[in-house]
């Protein structure tokens, strides 16, 4: 499968390029600096040069099987980068992919981002941005599934999650969140869902098929 990984540079992004070459996907990382492209390549992935703040990104998603959006300005960028990239940035990747007839989009989006109330004041104005993007993108015909995981962190994959509508605080490690949406890709009962996610005792794939 070919998937497009909007990010491809961040921490996430970068997992999601390994990741999806060791699954025998072709990946594609979307990123915005010419000088990034040798770290998508050593990865494994096929660098593609676009800024998803501009208007028409077609032409980096044409020809792709499936997108990924895992940009973000992480909340600490100021309001105006925050609505560029985290609400208007991926509300472009989605267009540009329906307009395609590109089935596929898996949105990483933020615990949280469903009601920006449960989170900190600080962080309330990204969550917002995050959960508009995701009000979009469940609008729209295509397969979608929004992941909205906990606390980031750099720890090594359990495999192992607990997922639910809202589930409590938590933290997760960006590596079992790449594998998760990397399996939401083939699993059909993931298809239209959006759920929170924290590192749990259930297996990535058993917990996709529980939603």
């Amino acid at each position: 499968m070919k998937v497009l990984v909007a990010g491809a540079n961040g921490h996430t992004g970068r997992l999601l390029i390994q990741y999806l070459k060791e699954d025998g996907h072709e990946p594609y990382g979307l990123i915005r600096k010419e000088e990034q492209k040798a770290k998508i390549e050593e990865l494994g992935g096929t660098p593609v040069l676009a800024d998803v703040t501009q208007q028409d990104v077609g032409y980096a998603v044409k020809g792709m099987d499936a997108v990924m959006f895992a940009a973000g300005s992480g909340g600490s960028t100021g309001a105006d980068q925050t609505e560029a990239v985290d609400r208007d940035g991926a509300i472009n990747l989605i267009k540009a992919t329906e307009n395609l007839g590109i089935k596929k989009f898996i949105m990483l989006s933020s615990i949280a981002a469903g009601d920006p109330e449960r989170g900190p004041e600080q962080l309330k104005h990204y969550l917002k941005m995050k959960g508009d993007a995701d009000e979009y993108l469940k609008s729209t015909e295509l397969d979608y599934t929004i992941v909205r995981p906990g606390g980031l962190t750099h720890d090594e994959s359990s495999s192992k999650i607990t997922v639910g509508e809202t589930v409590e605080k938590g933290t997760i490690s960006r590596a079992d969140v790449a594998k998760t949406m990397i399996a939401a890709l083939q699993e059909p009962n993931a298809y239209h869902k959006t759920f929170e996610m924290i590192s749990g005792d259930t297996q990535i794939e058993e917990a996709l098929k529980s939603l």
